[in-house]
């Protein structure tokens, strides 16, 4: 059972930065895509940011220029690096490891950090 571990929330003031890791423990997918998605409060969770092994990059519209996702396939880490923040992006960050294996697809998800940007 893969396990996703976060860390880096906080809280910070609108225009600064933060970073947020998560390690994927005792993974065995090495063909994966892992992601980082928010959840408000009264809102649905949405996709911020995905990146493939191979490194290939999405971003939502709303963060784009401001976040960067990288991963070190060797420690099984991806990494999110917000900066220009902004209060509308607070909300709840889950990471997220995605695979194909053996024609079954696996989902994980991580248990959440907190990000409060104030004004």
């Amino acid at each position: 059972q893969v396990q996703l571990v976060e860390s880096g929330g906080g809280l910070v003031q609108a225009g600064g930065s933060l970073r947020l890791s998560c390690a994927a423990l005792r993974n065995i997918f090495s063909i994966n895509t892992m992601a980082w998605f928010r959840q408000a409060p009264g809102k649905q969770r949405e996709l911020v940011a995905d990146i493939t092994t191979t490194g290939t990059t999405n971003y939502a519209d709303s963060v784009k220029g401001r976040f960067t996702i990288s991963r070190d396939n060797a420690k099984n880490t991806v990494y999110l690096q917000m900066n220009s923040l902004k209060p509308e992006d607070t909300a709840e960050y889950y990471c997220n490891l995605g695979a194909y294996y053996s024609g079954n697809y696996y989902n994980y998800w991580g248990q959440g950090t907190q990000v409060t940007v104030s004004s």
